[in-house]
């Protein structure tokens, strides 16, 4: 835990300081009562998620063959893809660099649950095979994070 919240820390400074570089015009209006009911947002405009810690599994290293691999990680990417169209994954993405916390990547689930979060990874098969394991963590942040889907789709020319 104790080597979880300095990755929080950092991830939500992050999100800050690129709210705060946006260009995009957002609307003055202070508070927009019909967009907050239908993202799920609380008082302050946030809700909770689940989020999924994606790190080194102990297979990882074993599985070369790299047929193997890409057929894995199509499945990673479909149950994505899945997971997204059902309306549950909101945020997704692999860190950039490797880290000493093995930490690979992280999803932002739309899901009340850590069982309902852990039952949507049990089609992955780069879970399922040891690639990676999971860390999963109740999360409250903002409810307008699933907008960023509208927009990213506009703006990618490819998809993983």
């Amino acid at each position: 835990m104790k080597k979880i919240l300095p990755f929080l820390a950092i991830f939500l400074l992050f999100a800050n300081c690129t709210a705060q570089e946006s260009k995009v015009e957002i609307s003055a209006e202070k508070f927009n009562k019909k967009l907050a009911d239908s993202l799920g947002a609380d008082q302050r405009g946030m809700k909770n998620y689940m989020l999924v810690i994606l790190k080194t599994g102990p297979k990882d290293a074993a599985i070369t063959d790299k047929k193997e691999r890409e057929k894995l990680f199509e499945g990673h990417f479909s149950n994505m893809t899945a997971m997204e169209k059902s309306g549950k994954l909101k945020l997704a993405g692999p860190f950039a660099t490797k880290n000493t916390l093995n930490y690979r990547g992280i999803f932002l689930l739309d899901v009340p649950t850590e069982t309902e979060a852990a039952a949507l990874l049990q089609n992955d098969p780069t879970i399922k095979n040891g690639i990676f394991t999971v860390e999963i963590l109740p999360w409250y942040g903002s409810a307008a994070i699933p907008m960023h889907l509208k927009f990213h789709h506009q703006i990618s020319k490819e998809k993983p």
